[in-house]
């Protein structure tokens, strides 16, 4: 176990998300992507610049340096708070909606949970002020946009998915931005400017199931309801084709929330490529003992590095009956719609171009993309929801 707990996150994930920045994203973008917090991923940016991150062949991670890190992301914290004390101070004793108005006119500048928390204010209370005062200006707003305006906004929004919605979706979506439109309407100008979803292509399964390695029982049985994250999650393998060869992704998906909270991706399908998503997904969620990995009877999964991974992370193994997709559905989906939406159709020079891709998608998929099953928000608003109604509860 001691082994496991070197770095918090493994090397591939540091340099996604230092390509992240480097592609044009913002701290504060990609650290809503990856869940970690601005300030690591700038020390991650820094110790790229300067050949430091850690990289194969080079020592990991130090007690010591991550306590140095840790070290300084609290010191970043204290100054903030003493940043925002310094400019809150006239506040402090007023009335709680005047301490909402601040948090209001400054959340652009600090995060909104810290400021919260030092004006001794309820997260979820200010964000229900939010909320009624947007619904409040959207009973005020205009009934109907016209056909031109409509269809700017639609153009709009089609090309920023890279036409990955259709007409439901896109709905959904106009709503969310405060357009207020019915399916109807929606689905009728979409149809009459030629403005589709791309459509969906069957993919290629990747399980090889033909080995004498132990298989786990099926805990799961087709249960893809669960009650809080962290209590089930799925695993499976895809690849894509490039100019210089295969690349082969690995998902690991908590089925609460249907985000994506670890993945792996390499030019090949050895057991390190499964084993890397799971230390990925752990080392951000750190999950309790318990949790059910579910996946299909594919060798990598079976095998003893996976499995003693799983032990030592205190998980239970779960898998697919034999050649059936339909027992992990869920990660079956994300295949299709990765296909549809960024990879069908397409040519690839290098594995590092369909990479680079496939991480900007899975960063669209977990914080903006429209998800069916969770009534049309993306997997990490629900988790959000879900976690300010606890607190409020």
């Amino acid at each position: 176990m001691s082994q496991l707990k070197r770095a918090r996150y493994t090397l591939e994930f540091k340099l996604e998300a230092v390509r992240l920045v480097k592609a044009g994203q913002s701290l504060a973008a990609v650290s809503a992507i990856l869940g970690v917090s601005s300030q690591t991923i700038s020390n991650w940016v820094q110790a790229d610049r300067k050949g430091t991150l850690v990289g194969p062949g080079t020592k990991p991670v130090t007690e010591e340096q991550m306590e140095l890190a840790r070290l300084r992301a609290e010191n970043a914290r204290l100054k903030m708070e003493r940043d925002i004390l310094k400019k809150a101070g006239s506040v402090l004793c007023e009335r709680i909606d005047v301490k909402y108005a601040f948090i209001e006119r400054e959340h652009k500048r600090w995060p909104a949970s810290l400021l919260c928390e030092l004006l001794e204010v309820s997260p979820s209370g200010y964000h229900q002020r939010r909320q009624r005062a947007a619904a409040g200006r959207e009973r005020h707003s205009p009934v109907q946009i016209s056909d031109d305006a409509l269809l700017a906004n639609i153009r709009a929004i089609h090309a920023q998915v890279k036409g990955e919605y259709g007409w439901p979706r896109m709905t959904k979506e106009l709503v969310a931005r405060g357009v207020r439109v019915g399916k109807e309407r929606v689905r009728n100008l979409m149809a009459r400017h030629g403005i589709r979803a791309r459509h969906k292509r069957k993919f290629i399964a990747t399980t090889n199931s033909n080995h004498n390695l132990p298989v786990a029982p099926n805990l799961l049985k087709r249960n893809f309801t669960t009650s809080a994250p962290n209590q089930v999650w799925t695993s499976d393998i895809t690849y894509c084709a490039t100019a210089e060869g295969w690349v082969y992704l690995a998902v690991i998906i908590d089925l609460f929330s249907r985000q994506v909270v670890g993945w792996s991706m390499q030019p090949h399908m050895k057991a390190e490529l499964v084993t890397d998503a799971l230390r990925m997904a752990w080392f951000r969620r750190r999950p309790p003992p318990g949790l059910i990995m579910h996946s299909d009877r594919g060798s990598q999964y079976c095998s003893g590095l996976f499995q003693d991974t799983l032990k030592a992370y205190g998980m239970r193994s779960s898998m697919s009956r034999r050649g059936d997709c339909w027992d992990n559905a869920p990660t079956e989906s994300l295949w299709g719609s990765l296909t549809v939406g960024r990879l069908h159709g397409r040519h690839f020079a290098t594995r590092r171009a369909v990479m680079d891709e496939i991480v900007d998608w899975l960063g669209f998929y977990n914080a903006h993309r429209l998800h069916s099953t969770l009534d049309y928000v993306s997997p990490m608003t629900f988790e959000k929801n879900w976690l300010a109604a606890q607190r409020a509860a």
